[in-house]
């Protein structure tokens, strides 16, 4: 029995012991919270495409030869982007209504842009990368209408690339 005593004993001051020492650190800890904010560099901003174009054929007349206009986009960034639309028109440096006296983008059509003969669908333009497309340009024959004011103008394509 003083073996069981002796051992409860120890039990007892071991325990009580350790509830002192939990115990009183249960009530000194200090408080800790932890918050990061990771960041990257920045991503590269979208550069503007250059945008070229080239004009083959015979002078324009009401109803006559057709003009064939390349365009070319090139993509200068060092990542590819996505080409969605590409416009052309007659039109002034800004897009806006361009007249020459009488002579008016009215009397012009403009064709669809075409890539390898295809209409133009949206893709993406590999960093570094070009793509080529065309359209086409003639004179419409305007019945009843002088087109006089048309001869010889150098007539302005806006192109618009996004």
């Amino acid at each position: 029995m003083a073996k069981t005593t002796g051992r409860k004993k120890r039990i007892i001051i071991t325990t009580a012991a350790m509830l002192a020492i939990g115990g009183g650190a249960a009530f000194a800890y200090w408080t800790a919270a932890g918050v990061d904010n990771a960041t990257t560099s920045a991503a590269a901003a979208s550069e503007d495409f250059t945008v070229d174009t080239t004009v083959a054929g015979d002078p324009l007349s009401p109803g006559g030869a057709v003009q064939n206009v390349t365009v070319t986009i090139d993509n200068t960034s060092d990542g590819g982007q996505q080409v969605s639309g590409v416009a052309v028109a007659v039109a002034t440096t800004t897009g806006g209504v361009w007249t020459a006296g009488n002579c008016t983008a009215a009397d012009f059509l403009v064709g669809p842009v075409l890539v390898n003969g295809d209409p133009f669908t949206a893709t993406e333009i590999a960093a570094q990368s070009r793509l080529t497309g065309t359209v086409t340009l003639q004179m419409k024959n305007r019945t009843g209408v002088n087109q006089d004011d048309c001869k010889g103008k150098t007539v302005p394509l806006h192109v618009v690339v996004n």
